[in-house]
């Protein structure tokens, strides 16, 4: 925005006990105003939720209503969200009833709280994605989103200061090279074209997913919101972008990557509570980047496959860092089930490799079928091929139903046409499980002597702080078809 105006404050930033000498920064919180048409339609009354800078004035949020967790009955919750250069204060107040304890999660986060007349207070140093729950109420929690201050944002027409002056609005002009949805909500068919970059105001709401297909060139950079806009495609793309987009209330998957390459997708948040609503969903794409997630739907949250409907092609180069997921049923990371079982028109049998998982927060896995349990599951079906994985320092906060990780090679008949070629050197290594819930021994399984698990480490995985060694009741079941498990 040419004109944004921002709420600033000065503050010392001490740099020891007392120093003698003071560093001076600026703090600065943005926040925005809502589309007038969603204002009772859209909004939750269980917390009243302010921001300000360290002694500045408070600034009140709009406390969005997000469906949770399609187990029946489908739960509502809250979410809000606001960019910062930090620090800045927020105040939560609950509005239904008392209570007596607060958690705010991911716990590894470290941010910690004081109540006062029954407001719960805290200082945020930097962007975070955070769940605040009362008296461990996991499904009427409040979700926080937050994001830096974008500084490199063009100039556009000043945002209107009331949310009476935001309605429903015209879709711009998607053939220019520089695309921006301003403050309103919009509709229809959202098509985007090669060499475009895209600024989504924070005050703007999309009911349409954006197509990208076919394309090259593209960036989407948002500070707003996708309301039930679920079921966004990249397809047959390359050099995509995706900075800031936050989805909820989506009935399907919030967005599927298809035989695409050099995709990034950065501080993608989504709550999905709806049938089949999976999070990040990829079929046949390389060299893919994600950070800075966070991830609450009611199916998997990321996924890795192959072949499936029209798409065909090998995964590999897969990153994802720095992000919190949350499966209220389903996995965490589901990699391997669709794939090609060769035919004449589609001989070649595909494989996903080179794929890393770093720094991850697991905040709940539940999953009641034992067939498809697992926080981390490779499930390899359909000739696919898994090999050279690595998941890397993660925390696994509870488990309500299921295991901690499942590798299996195996021939689901729901799914698959036939069983999975292996799994080949796949590293679990600095991963904490707290212990929580009701999980079950977690599993490695192959399916037969040229259909195996091969060469798998387990180094430093803990549950409850006891830490693996080898297959135990209740920790790690080994089965058939298993090839070279080390334990450090």
């Amino acid at each position: 925005m040419g004109k944004r105006t921002f709420i600033t404050a000065t503050v010392c930033l001490l740099t020891g006990i007392m120093a003698a000498g003071a560093e001076a920064a600026t703090s600065q919180v943005e926040v925005f105003p809502f589309p007038q048409p969603v204002r009772y339609s859209h909004h939750n009354d269980d917390f009243t939720v302010r921001v300000r800078t360290p002694g500045g004035p408070w600034q009140d949020l709009y406390e969005y209503n997000v469906k949770v967790d399609y187990d029946r009955p489908q739960k509502d919750a809250s979410m809000v969200y606001f960019n910062f250069d930090g620090p800045v204060e927020v105040s939560i107040q609950k509005n239904n009833g008392a209570f007596s304890k607060v958690d705010i999660r991911p716990t590894a986060k470290g941010v910690k709280h004081t109540v006062k007349d029954g407001i719960v207070y805290f200082t945020l140093q930097k962007p975070e994605n955070l769940s605040i729950e009362f008296d461990g109420d996991r499904h009427h929690n409040l979700h926080l989103f937050t994001h830096a201050i974008r500084r490199d944002w063009p100039a556009f027409p000043q945002r209107p200061a009331s949310p009476y002056d935001i309605g429903q609005a015209k879709t711009p002009d998607l053939t220019q090279p520089v695309v921006y949805f301003g403050p309103g909500i919009y509709s229809g068919e959202l098509r985007l074209r090669s060499n475009t970059t895209v600024y989504i105001d924070g005050s703007a709401m999309l009911r349409s997913p954006l197509i990208i297909d076919g394309v090259e060139n593209v960036k989407v950079i948002s500070n707003g919101l996708f309301d039930g806009a679920g079921g966004m495609q990249i397809r047959n793309s390359r050099k995509i972008t995706l900075d800031g987009l936050i989805f909820f209330n989506q009935t399907n998957g919030t967005m599927a990557c298809h035989a695409s390459q050099d995709i990034e997708e950065l501080n993608i948040r989504t709550i999905g509570g709806g049938q089949w609503s999976d999070g990040l969903g990829h079929f046949g794409c390389q060299r893919v980047r994600i950070s800075g997630a966070f991830i609450r739907t009611s199916d998997d949250n990321i996924t890795l496959y192959n072949h499936r409907w029209d798409t065909w092609g090998d995964t590999r180069d897969v990153t994802v860092t720095n992000s919190t997921l949350w499966a209220d049923i389903a996995h965490n990371v589901m990699i391997g089930i669709h794939g090609n079982t060769p035919s004449p028109a589609h001989p070649a049998p595909e494989v996903i490799e080179h794929v890393v998982f770093r720094d991850i927060d697991v905040l709940d896995h539940d999953e009641d079928e034992d067939d498809y349990q697992g926080a981390i599951g490779l499930m390899v079906g359909d000739d696919n091929l898994v090999r050279d994985v690595t998941f890397e320092d993660w925390r696994v906060e509870r488990i309500e139903e299921g295991k901690l990780f499942s590798l299996q090679v195996l021939y689901n008949k729901k799914y698959n046409t036939s069983a999975g070629r292996g799994i080949e050197r796949v590293t679990l290594r600095n991963i904490a499980y707290t212990g929580k819930g009701a999980a079950t021994a977690s599993l490695i399984r192959g399916y037969a002597p040229d259909r195996a698990v091969r060469d798998i480490t387990i180094d430093n995985v803990t549950v409850a702080g006891k830490k693996i060694t080898g297959a135990e009741p209740g920790l790690l079941d080994i089965g058939a078809f298993v090839e070279g498990v080390t334990f450090k």
